[in-house]
């Protein structure tokens, strides 16, 4: 991975729960946006937005095994509300957040 393209990562997995912008990430890499986006997604395999979503809902899993209420994890983790973490956890994991806490596998994923 290119330090530019690491550097990025870095900044999304140290701020994540705030706003980033693919500008700020561009910036971050010292690369166009242009550049940046096509970059990004040949050397991770996914594009920049992706990785975030990824990065926060790794971090919701964490809190809901914790028992931290879904509400407050879509905020601890950058999503607007609770509505919105809950698509964006169904699509990465395959299962509301309510139900990834009441799963077994929860305990192991």
């Amino acid at each position: 991975m290119s330090r530019a393209i690491r550097r990025a990562v870095a900044f999304i997995e140290s701020s994540f729960a705030q706003p980033v912008s693919l500008a700020t990430l561009a910036a971050t890499a010292g690369l166009s946006v242009s550049r940046f986006a096509t970059l990004f997604r040949k050397e991770v395999g996914i594009s920049p937005h992706r990785y975030v979503c990824l990065v926060r809902i790794q971090h919701a899993k964490r809190l809901l095994r914790d028992g931290v209420p879904p509400c407050e994890v879509a905020a601890e983790v950058g999503f607007f509300d609770q509505s919105h973490l809950g698509r964006h956890f169904r699509r990465a994991v395959g299962v509301t957040p309510g139900h990834f806490v009441a799963s077994p596998e929860a305990r192991l994923s």
